[in-house]
């Protein structure tokens, strides 16, 4: 069976390639390694992977140097010809989307490059579904689509047409688009919202990585909207565990299109968050409190039923233990140096 993972060379990209891999699959990665953080990581864990950086070029399948069956091609979405013949040439039994311009807050300073990558890119993949026809797409949403949601959990039937930053407009619309062409052209798809995703070969723009660094160098880490936030913090693995279970699910009935919830199912105040990571890097965080971000919201939290219920899957890791595991990666990977190239 053959799988391409799109955003392969980004974090929970990383990860899900990995976890194909291991139950046996052929895996073809894409990722275009845009510059929105530093290409460096991008690059490191691609050849964690066995992709080396001086092999990459653009439109070129490389094949990794520790498992034959995965290898990785160059490439936007937005390159449509390219994409389809990509797809034509390797007949994919399934496709995982976690390509994306990634970044709530970003997005409110760079809109253009989210409808060219979110919208745009995101219309070929479907167009080349439609012609190619994989057993099932499953499609990275987010849980920033709730916005300001004030019901607590957020569950999939909940309204969500009142998105607060351009960023989760772009997964709205997603979700909309593979909607209409699960309809029309009857192909199956998945959305995942995720929600909060830490752990190891983490994002550098994103809460745990920027606190690790700071924390771990004596600098202050800023306390958004003075530390009264709570996030549904997710662990890496139970999101490519959630991933792969909801790639092989099938459709039991008709439309075969659905959303699903993939989080932990556990709110955490962000303060106890930083507790545990000063734990784990046995360092104390120079906190600097400040008002709540545009495009940020107080509260998210998971109701996991429905992906329970067609997955057989709950994702369980603690975030004791996964900061435990978060914070090892990052003390070999940063505090050695090993990482001093990467900003």
């Amino acid at each position: 069976m053959k799988v391409l993972v799109t955003g392969s060379a980004g974090f929970i990209g990383f990860h899900t390639v990995n976890q194909f891999l291991k139950h046996g699959f052929e895996v073809v990665g894409l990722d275009n390694i845009n510059d929105y953080y530093s290409p460096q990581l991008k690059y490191a864990r691609l050849q964690e992977a066995g992709i080396e950086q001086d092999e990459i070029k653009w439109y070129k399948p490389v094949t990794s140097t520790i498992n034959s069956k995965y290898r990785f091609i160059r490439m936007n979405l937005e390159d449509k010809q390219q994409l389809f013949s990509l797809f034509q040439t390797e007949a994919f039994d399934y496709v995982v989307n976690l390509a994306a311009q990634a970044g709530v807050r970003y997005s409110i300073e760079n809109p253009d490059v989210y409808i060219q990558s979110n919208i745009v890119g995101f219309h070929f993949l479907l167009e080349a579904c439609r012609y190619f026809k994989p057993t099932h797409l499953v499609h990275a949403s987010s849980s920033s689509v709730y916005g300001a949601n004030a019901k607590i959990p957020f569950e999939e039937e909940d309204k969500v047409d009142a998105p607060v930053s351009l960023y989760a407009a772009t997964k709205k619309s997603n979700e909309l688009m593979a909607h209409a062409y699960s309809q029309l052209y009857h192909i199956s798809i998945t959305c995942l919202r995720f929600f909060t995703v830490y752990g190891p070969w983490g994002r550098p723009d994103m809460a745990p990585m920027l606190f690790a660094k700071a924390i771990s160098t004596g600098k202050s880490i800023q306390v958004f909207n003075n530390g009264e936030m709570e996030r549904d913090f997710t662990y890496v693995g139970d999101i490519v565990n959630g991933i792969f279970k909801t790639t092989l699910s099938e459709f039991t009935e008709k439309p075969n299109y659905r959303v699903l919830n993939l989080g932990n199912g556990s709110p955490v105040n962000l303060l106890d968050f930083i507790t545990e990571l000063e734990r784990g890097l046995n360092k104390e965080a120079l906190k600097k409190f400040m008002p709540m971000q545009p495009g940020d919201v107080p509260k998210t939290w998971a109701n996991q039923e429905k992906l329970i219920k067609i997955t057989k899957y709950s994702p369980d890791t603690t975030l004791k233990e996964g900061l435990r595991r978060f914070t090892e990666w990052y003390n070999e990977y940063y505090s050695n140096g090993r990482m001093d190239h990467i900003a």
